[in-house]
């Protein structure tokens, strides 16, 4: 049998905290790590009572935060932000409210800058190839595809 460490619900509630305030984290993370500590159910939801009580953990701000920090930083659209989003099992109603956190003019921008970039770091001479690689890779990142398509056309004509 593997030998690990066994916590007291308030060694796990500490430990938590500290992970908690260290970044923003949703309630899937939290049990996951509580899981990994080998806690049982009845300790895991007491912990994450205790973490939401104290403003350790709140989903809504997870959503702000990671919508603001996945766009900013890796670029991701409405598409991409939303399936993450969902993955982590956040509510529909947190993620609307994150994905509000985007500036209408700031997405465009950034979008139009993205892509512009990406076209001129494909080096394809076939248009098609190249207007394939740019969709794609747009797509990837989450981008609507009407804005996706428009774009390619304009870029690679």
């Amino acid at each position: 049998m593997g030998s690990h460490k066994i916590f007291t619900v308030e060694e796990a509630k500490r430990a938590l905290e500290h992970f908690c305030a260290y970044q923003e984290r949703c309630h899937k993370e939290v049990q996951d790590k509580l899981r990994n500590m080998h806690m049982i159910p009845e300790a895991i939801d007491t912990v994450i009572v205790h973490l939401v009580t104290h403003n350790f953990l709140n989903e809504e701000r997870f959503a702000k935060a990671y919508v603001r920090g996945k766009f900013k930083f890796k670029y991701w659209g409405r598409n991409r932000l939303t399936a993450e989003l969902k993955r982590r099992q956040i509510s529909r109603y947190n993620i609307e409210t994150g994905l509000k956190e985007l500036e209408t003019l700031d997405y465009y921008g950034t979008f139009d800058a993205l892509a512009a970039r990406r076209c001129e770091l494909i080096k394809e001479s076939n248009t098609y190839k190249k207007r394939k690689k740019l969709a794609d890779y747009l797509l990837y990142r989450g981008w609507e595809s009407s804005m996706v398509y428009e774009k390619v056309k304009e870029l690679i004509p």
